[in-house]
């Protein structure tokens, strides 16, 4: 298993940091080339599947997700069951004072392609981090400044 752990603290109290991270269409505003949608169920309940297409002009990998764990507003966890990206993500907010919260997302993998995939996301695994970081950064001023619409 690979694991890719990144966080950020945000200028907003832990109820408003949990809706905009769980406010899955508008995930687009914050990871760049992705979109997401709820594929079925509510998408706020165990059970709920989620399909995240990252990639530009239609071409690009599609994770389908099932939430397999709700505890609003501090954690959610989703299983990947794609067949390149497999594994569990978990999104966990944890309080940081009245007004300030921590955004944790937490990634545990198997790479797909075997002993290749593992040498591959070696080589792939800065890229990937630095990728999370700025999508964090970007969540953070869009928590900051979340309405619900």
């Amino acid at each position: 298993m690979s694991e890719l752990v990144a966080s950020v603290e945000v200028a907003a109290p832990v109820g408003t940091t949990w809706l905009a991270l769980t406010d899955w269409e508008r995930q687009r505003e914050w990871i760049p080339a992705t979109t997401v949608r709820v594929a079925s169920g509510n998408g706020r309940s165990v059970g709920s599947r989620l399909e995240a297409f990252t990639g530009v002009g239609g071409i690009g990998v599609t994770d389908t997700m099932e939430i397999v764990n709700w505890e609003p507003p501090v954690r959610c966890t989703v299983r990947h069951l794609g067949l390149l990206v497999r594994g569990t993500g978990t999104f966990h907010v944890q309080t940081k004072g009245p007004q300030r919260s921590v955004f944790v997302w937490a990634e545990e993998f198997t790479p797909p392609f075997g002993p290749v995939g593992k040498v591959g996301w070696m080589l792939a695994r800065p890229a990937f981090t630095l990728a999370l970081r700025r999508s964090l950064r970007a969540f953070a001023r869009f928590a900051e400044n979340y309405t619900v619409g």
